[in-house]
């Protein structure tokens, strides 16, 4: 008897540990890769968040960052794009059914999901989860991330239904087939011949690279900061192994990223003082690159640098986006993506079998900032902005090492906006940096909730 006592109290302890504060954040990433096993990767996002939003609703009070004025407001703006989901876009596929309300949904409830993970991670305090446990998390995603680079150059034909497959009978093709539906890379032909970009453990090779670039700040403040102990040693060798699948993913948009994130980093550095860490860095950097140089990826980088392949779609859709809405409906935008008319060559044109690119792509993607625009309006973009420029300006100047990583996360999704759909997992990451940062200074923040008892 006392044996089974003894038993029971262990299993509820335990099960009381499993269920301590901060457990969605464990659930969601350390099992990742078996959630990308089953296809539920891109929804398991959403799921946890409902009991993080739970466990928000317990808390007396709850703390929000300054400026989240500007993104409740966006949150409103965004929802009241339902009102326009109908109207016409000039040049766009006219009319639509109710199913124009599927996406409109699926955005709405990742931009809740985005506002529910800001919320928890800020509110959780250092007893119930530290910082430091939250960043190694994230570092260990860049990790995953980056083995599933690898795995998509070694096994680039490798593909499998997920579990999810198995049990629901989906079509073969199209948005939800590509999330649920389990490859380690995506073929592109644009160099002239066949290259296998990484995707696992995303859908696409550009979803790899924004996740890519939004998770290195993690790792360098996990694997590289004064705590990091046993891992700063190993911490160079990772970060040159990765320059392999960077530059087989042939992300342009991550090489400009890092770049541009990496010069700001420096000059971050150099700012508060730490000159020698900048020297380190500098001529660790000059190594990597002289053997980049003399390594085939350099020529692989170089010839998709003359490759533009898509500059001018790009372009083209970031124009119409501007100029659609600008003169159309600058306010609202038009709450949904639209499909154009034919292709920029033709209004008979379209997506051929031997030719994929010849459709145009829908307005509103291409980049998270057209989106915005396209579907919130010009006022909506400027809202986001807002609040994102609120937390930047904020902490530029902290020599926290959090809100130097923060910053960085930052920086590099405000340039990643331009060329990557960032909606799902980037901004979720996106959040829990900006969560991050304003925790560690609540002091003088009101809460969005008080105990009244």
């Amino acid at each position: 008897m006392t044996t089974l006592t003894q038993s029971l109290v262990v299993a509820t302890s335990r099960d009381r540990r499993l269920l301590q504060p901060g457990w969605p954040l464990l659930a969601l990433f350390l099992p990742f890769p078996l959630w990308w096993l089953l296809g539920i990767s891109h929804f398991v996002f959403i799921l946890l968040a409902i009991p993080m939003a739970m466990e928000l609703l317990r808390r007396r009070p709850v703390f929000t960052p300054h400026g989240f004025g500007w993104w409740l407001t966006f949150l409103v703006w965004a929802a009241a794009g339902i009102f326009v989901l109908w109207a016409e876009a000039p040049g766009t596929v006219q009319g639509g059914s109710l199913a124009r309300m599927i996406p409109f949904a699926y955005r709405g409830l990742w931009f809740l999901a985005i506002t529910v993970v800001l919320l928890y991670v800020m509110n959780l305090s250092e007893q119930e989860m530290p910082s430091r446990r939250i960043y190694r998390l994230l570092a260990y995603m860049f990790l995953v991330t980056l083995v599933g680079g690898f795995a998509g150059i070694l096994l680039p034909t490798l593909q499998f239904p997920s579990a999810l497959e198995l049990v629901a009978n989906f079509p073969k093709t199209g948005f939800v087939y590509a999330l649920i539906h389990p490859t380690l890379s995506e073929p592109s032909d644009f160099l002239g011949y066949v290259q296998s970009r990484p995707t696992a453990p995303f859908a696409y090779a550009n979803a790899w690279g924004n996740n890519f670039g939004m998770f290195l700040p993690f790792f360098l403040l996990a694997w590289l900061g004064k705590d990091a102990g046993w891992r700063r040693r190993i911490a160079p060798l990772v970060l040159a192994l990765a320059l392999v699948p960077i530059a087989y993913s042939l992300n342009r948009g991550l090489w400009l990223g890092l770049g541009l994130g990496g010069l700001i980093f420096l000059v971050r550095l150099a700012t508060l003082g730490k000159l020698k860490t900048v020297m380190a860095a500098a001529g660790a950097l000059g190594v990597v690159g002289g053997m980049f140089a003399v390594s085939p990826l350099y020529d692989t980088v170089t010839l998709r640098i003359e490759t533009p392949h898509s500059d001018e779609r790009r372009s083209t859709v970031a124009e119409d986006v501007l100029e659609l809405t600008w003169k159309s409906s600058p306010v609202l935008g038009f709450g949904s993506n639209r499909e154009i008319q034919g292709s920029y060559a033709s209004i008979a044109g379209g997506e051929t079998p031997d030719c994929k690119q010849c459709a145009a792509p829908p307005l509103g993607t291409q980049g998270f900032l057209w989106r915005l625009i396209f579907t919130t309006g010009l006022v909506g973009a400027a809202l986001y902005l807002s609040f994102i420029a609120v937390q930047l300006k904020r902490h530029l100047g902290s020599p926290d090492p959090v809100s130097v990583m923060g910053c960085l996360c930052i920086i590099l999704s405000l340039i990643f906006f331009f060329v990557y759909d960032s909606l799902e997992s980037p901004l979720f990451t996106l959040m829990i940096a900006i969560g991050l940062m304003n925790r560690r200074m609540l002091d003088g923040q009101q809460p969005l909730v008080e105990d009244r008892a």
